[in-house]
Parts: C-alpha cells; structure tokens; sequence
C-alpha cells in the first residue's frame, strides 16, 4: 500500500482548488461549452450520472450478502474496504462543498452552459464523480485484474465527462471529485490495514 497515492491525490485537489477559487477560468468555460449542447440531454448521459449512487449502494450491500451466504470472510471484509472509502469520500466531498461553495455553472453562465437539471448544492467538488471514482477506485485496489480495472475506471469517468455534458459542473470540479474519489479508496485501504493488521 503506497500512501504516496494519497498525497498524489492531495495535489490534485488542492491544485483544483486554486484553479477554482477564483471565477472559472477561460479554458474551463471553453472547454465545457464544446462539451456541453445547448440542446438536448440524451437518456445515456443522464443514465449514467443516475446509475453512480445505486451501484455505490448495491455493490458493498452484494458483496456482503455473498459473502455471508458462502461464509467467506475476505470478501465482507473487502465489502467494508468499500463502504469506508464511500463514507470517507463523501465526508470530504460535502466538507469541500460547503465550505468553497462554488456556483454551478449555468448560475454563472446562464446565456452559455444548459444545464440538464437544476441543483441547489455547490459545484466544487463534483459529488457523482467523486463517488464513482470511490467505487472504481476500491474495487481496482481489491481486484487488480484487468477486466475489473478497466471497466470501472471506464465507468468512472463515463460519469465525470457525463456531469460535464449535463452542464452540472465545471472541469475542476470533475478532476478534483476524481482525485478525492481515488484518494478516498486509497486511504481506506491503508486505515484498514492499520486497524485490522493480522
């Protein structure tokens, strides 16, 4: 377990952070509006967004139900791996939130970005990202075969690039809810190993 992948993280955010305390910058609004229509929201880019909280509820409640019906072990406890890095990625997620406070774009550009839906929290850092890049993140540290890897990190960002069609977020938003998300899975493996060393 290399604690260097939280600091990584760390800097990341933090360098959102900074990026986004001031008003969004000029390639943030550029890259969004040729990423954002200013038409129509098609069913797959919102199905994606809506599929990040049921899947980070049914998969640590499926893993344990079969681990408990085949009395194995290793894979409740891998089902906590997961439920820690989603608490404590939403824990630092709402924190970030309410306390930056950033506007939704389409608040600040209402003539340019159309947003899908209207939300009443703030945008930094982007919540559904940041969850389904807990997931993905907790689970690749868990199963490092490439056919688990690869399309959860595919999922993960799915969501990302589908927040910023919807017009719900802002580049760094996305880049900082990824980062927390990868951070999140990382620190619950370690604080795992930490408290449960056998």
């Amino acid at each position: 377990m290399k604690i260097k992948n939280i600091y990584k993280s760390i800097l990341v955010i933090a360098g959102c952070f900074f990026l986004s305390i001031a008003n969004a910058q000029n390639w943030e609004i550029d890259l969004l509006k040729n990423i954002n229509p200013s038409q129509s929201h098609p069913t797959f880019q919102q199905n994606i967004s809506k599929s990040v909280y049921p899947l980070a509820l049914a998969t640590p409640v499926s893993m344990f139900a079969i681990g408990l019906i085949n009395k194995d072990k290793k894979l409740q406890h891998q089902s906590y791996k997961v439920v820690g890095s989603l608490l404590i990625n939403t824990a630092i997620t709402q924190a970030m939130k309410y306390t930056i406070n950033r506007n939704r774009p389409y608040q600040d550009y209402p003539t340019i970005i159309v947003p899908n839906n209207t939300e009443n929290d703030a945008s930094f850092p982007s919540g559904h990202t940041s969850t389904a890049f807990s997931l993905a993140a907790s689970l690749s540290i868990q199963y490092k075969k490439w056919y688990v890897v690869v399309p959860c990190y595919a999922w993960a960002a799915s969501v990302g690039y589908s927040r910023l069609y919807l017009g719900e977020h802002y580049p760094t938003d996305v880049f900082a809810g990824a980062a927390i998300g990868i951070g999140s899975a990382y620190l619950s493996e370690w604080l795992n190993r930490k408290l449960f060393k056998k």
